[in-house]
């Protein structure tokens, strides 16, 4: 019974939302910088992890505090740029029944290559951290490459798609 009446509620209180007339386009975008700032709190996140392994690395190239802050602002430029293309871009690319290419594939390709190469160090970063494990060089710097290849790609794709996604005069 309580439900119910919690749900009604809600929806007496959004009926009289609904007569509040924000414009349409405000909100769309207030929600999209909403979700691109939650992007890069999570490519930030990620980047603490790797910065983190890097650091615990002694005798390395890591040895400086510095590589941690440097991993989350990078990672945050990634995620905030990157993965979040425009709903333009991705429209174009998925109403192409053609086998053409419309130009918007590369930069949604590029993200995804680097969106999973960021996560993979992520995933190798906390691994490592959780499970205290002390591995060789070789393998702390491929979690290192795949964090620069992999938010290096996802900015260069935000990038490319945000210069195809230019305004055009359409008619």
């Amino acid at each position: 019974m309580k439900i119910s009446s919690a749900i009604s509620n809600t929806f007496s209180l959004a009926r009289r939302l609904g007569s509040v007339r924000i414009a349409r386009s405000s909100l769309i975008r207030l929600a999209h910088l909403l979700e691109r700032i939650g992007l890069g709190a999570v490519g930030a996140s990620c980047g603490l992890y790797v910065g983190a392994t890097l650091l615990r690395q002694k005798g390395g190239l890591f040895e400086s505090g510095w590589i941690v802050l440097i991993t989350m602002v990078y990672g945050a430029l990634g995620y905030y740029v990157g993965i979040d293309l425009s709903g333009k871009v991705a429209r174009n690319s998925s109403s192409s029944i053609s086998e053409e290419w419309n130009g918007s594939e590369p930069a949604e390709i590029m993200s995804a290559a680097g969106t999973f190469g960021a996560a993979i160090a992520a995933t190798l970063s906390v691994s490592i951290l959780v499970l205290d494990q002390n591995l060789p060089n070789g393998l702390i710097g491929f979690v290192a490459g795949c964090w620069v290849v992999g938010s290096s790609l996802q900015v260069a794709a935000g990038t490319m798609a945000r210069s195809h996604d230019a305004p055009t005069n359409e008619q």
